[in-house]
């Protein structure tokens, strides 16, 4: 099985990629940026509009070339694993893009999911809290929660989030994991909402 990775950032980048391959059995959606922690009275439209393209429409046109791919190959069909996040469930505060387009992601994922199943293609979002990244190092030093407290929060390895995206994708096209979410055991989002 031959993977890379790449950086998807226009249109043309998808059509570029699609020409480089023969067929496309999974497609792995990562990406997300955020404005952490800017009020929403503070954001400006650039911001909201870089968190829409990277978290939405840059998925969107991956799953959209992917979708084409699966659809025509033989053997029909593929899969699409989308990552969403514990915020497309309960959001942080001041988190209004990143929120927004990881519940748009959600429906993203639940259509692709139905217009899929008729070309065996099958579509599912882990949706993951607090991984141990660069991105979420301030996350162990203290984010703000809804009391209105900066407490840190619990983190969890790479190596647990891969696992899942991993059993996800070894699944036969006859099953799917619709959604999965993989987190810290003490992580308050389970009290946020």
């Amino acid at each position: 099985m031959e993977r890379q990775r790449v950086l998807i950032c226009s249109q043309n980048s998808c059509r570029r990629r699609k020409a480089a391959f023969i067929s496309s059995d999974l497609l792995f959606n990562n990406a997300g940026i955020s404005t952490r922690n800017t009020p929403i009275d503070d954001l400006t439209f650039a911001q909201w509009s870089n968190v829409v393209a990277v978290n939405l429409t840059y998925s969107f046109l991956c799953a959209q070339h992917a979708f084409r791919m699966m659809k025509s190959q033989t053997p029909r069909g593929g899969r699409i694993i989308n990552n969403g996040s514990v915020s497309a469930h309960v959001p942080r505060h001041n988190s209004t893009p990143y929120a927004a387009t990881k519940h748009a992601l959600t429906g993203l994922t639940r259509s692709l999911s139905l217009d899929g199943r008729e070309y065996d293609i099958a579509c599912g979002q882990i949706d993951i809290g607090n991984a141990a990244t660069m991105r979420n190092e301030d996350t162990a030093r203290g984010r703000l929660q809804a009391s209105g407290k900066v407490e840190a929060e619990a983190l969890i390895n790479v190596d647990d989030v891969a696992r899942g995206v991993a059993y996800m994708a070894s699944l036969s096209l006859d099953a799917n994991v619709q959604f999965m979410t993989v987190m810290p055991t003490k992580m308050p989002y389970i009290g946020r909402g």
